[in-house]
């Protein structure tokens, strides 16, 4: 069933988990995304980055994407990641995302405050929550981290963008990381205390599995994973017999990894069996 991204968040707060958010670029992603979520009974969020937006890409696998969460008997939330502008944003809304993210997040504060909350205005007139960051998450191949984000501009921009969900930078970062991410727990809970909207990782990929399971316990209740998904696609793309040339059965065992991958994200994020 497709809901919104609130509301899939307000079943994780109730539930103190945290939904697994996976970003997915053909049709065999997101059926094993989707297979994963009905094996454990499970919430999941199908996020398409916001570059396929800007090309013909998510006009194709939109409709997939919808079908998918349509007919799944789990809550499925589709969903806009790092829209990097007004076009992006206003197309996902017309291509059936029911959850938005806006990403002015390497704009000074002001304004990022002034984009997001224009955003969030408008998508909130056609039902579609918004996701905002704070504290530019950036690339493990930058050369340095960005500030993490403080409490006292968690709680600026909530006041004044009226977001459902905040990114917040607290030690990750998006891609493999080189050596082990330290994230900042206590940050996390302070956030947590001080603001309404429903707290967001990202760059889970790689996080240590004790590291994600205290930022949920924190107040974390979306995770997106982006990188480990498309190695899970591409190794056994790349492993798979050259000889099998009819591609539905070359991808069955493609799809078969993400969805062994997005399974073990779904029980490490406490997400199995709540579907309802």
């Amino acid at each position: 069933m497709l809901v919104t991204l609130k509301e899939i968040l307000t079943l994780a707060d109730k539930g103190g988990f945290a939904v697994p958010a996976f970003n997915t670029y053909n049709m065999e992603t997101v059926m094993g995304v989707v297979a994963a979520a009905e094996r454990k009974k499970a919430p999941v969020i199908i996020q398409v980055y916001s570059r396929l937006f800007r090309s013909e890409n998510a006009y194709y696998l939109a409709p997939i994407i919808l079908a998918a969460a349509q007919r799944a008997s789990v809550p499925v939330c589709f969903h806009l990641d790092h829209g990097s502008a007004e076009p992006e944003v206003l197309r996902a809304i017309r291509y059936g995302c029911s959850g938005v993210m806006i990403d002015a997040s390497n704009l000074p504060l002001a304004d990022n405050i002034a984009m997001t909350k224009k955003i969030s205005e408008f998508c909130k007139t056609v039902g579609c929550s918004v996701e905002g960051e704070i504290g530019h998450i950036g690339s493990v191949n930058d050369s340095s981290m960005g500030d993490f984000t403080t409490v006292e501009e968690a709680v600026q921009y909530c006041e004044s963008t009226n977001v459902d969900a905040l990114a917040i930078l607290v030690g990750t970062a998006h891609g493999r990381y080189k050596k082990k991410p330290n994230l900042d727990i206590q940050r996390i809970s302070d956030i947590h205390k001080a603001v309404k909207p429903f707290l967001v990782l990202h760059g889970g990929s790689g996080v240590p599995d004790d590291q994600i399971k205290a930022a949920i316990s924190a107040g974390i209740r979306k995770i997106n994973f982006g990188t480990d998904l498309c190695y899970s696609f591409l190794d056994q793309v790349f492993d798979t017999s050259r000889e099998l040339v009819a591609i539905d059965l070359f991808m069955t065992d493609a799809i078969e990894s993400v969805a062994t991958f997005a399974t073990e994200k779904i029980m490490l994020l406490g997400a199995d069996g709540n579907n309802v």
